[in-house]
């Protein structure tokens, strides 16, 4: 079988390999509680936010894919099954059966609140032992804080 051997020290893989694999949690996480919502979202803005709501997914699978290859590359498998999401994810549960539509946007913008901290640390960490890690998580960053923005501007 080949194994993969990273160009990273042992103890820089490590550290990069817990924020590859976190950041992959969060994001199938945000996939799926943005897809519930999205089929769930009632009241009278349910079309904008429907729509909104799919622009949150597919960001977050693109993203996803990215962080996975990355840990692929640096010989580290990725885990994104629904029981690793389930236990690490740093994302609220969101409620069963239809949501009012004003209701749907604030769980977006908490649940984008908290991967975004997550995140914001990931950048952090992997500054000196990844600075490549570290631009996919500023990216992902970007992406998340504009769809953030957007979600708040709507219970402006």
């Amino acid at each position: 079988m080949y194994v993969v051997k990273s160009p990273l020290s042992d103890v820089d893989l490590k550290s990069v390999s817990e924020a590859l694999q976190g950041a992959l949690v969060d994001l199938v996480d945000l996939s799926l509680v943005a897809k519930q919502i999205h089929w769930n979202v009632v009241g009278p803005r349910f079309r904008s936010v429907h729509l909104q709501l799919d622009e949150v997914v597919a960001t977050a699978r693109t993203h996803s894919d990215t962080v996975a290859e990355r840990a692929s590359a640096l010989g580290v498998p990725p885990d994104g099954r629904a029981s690793t999401v389930a236990v690490g994810s740093g994302i609220g549960v969101v409620p069963g059966g239809w949501i009012q539509d004003e209701e749907a946007v604030g769980i977006l913008v908490e649940a984008l609140g908290a991967v975004i901290g997550r995140m914001r640390a990931r950048v952090e960490s992997t500054g000196q032992p990844d600075p490549v890690s570290q631009d996919i998580f500023i990216g992902i960053t970007a992406d998340l804080e504009k769809h953030h923005w957007m979600f708040q501007a709507e219970n402006g």
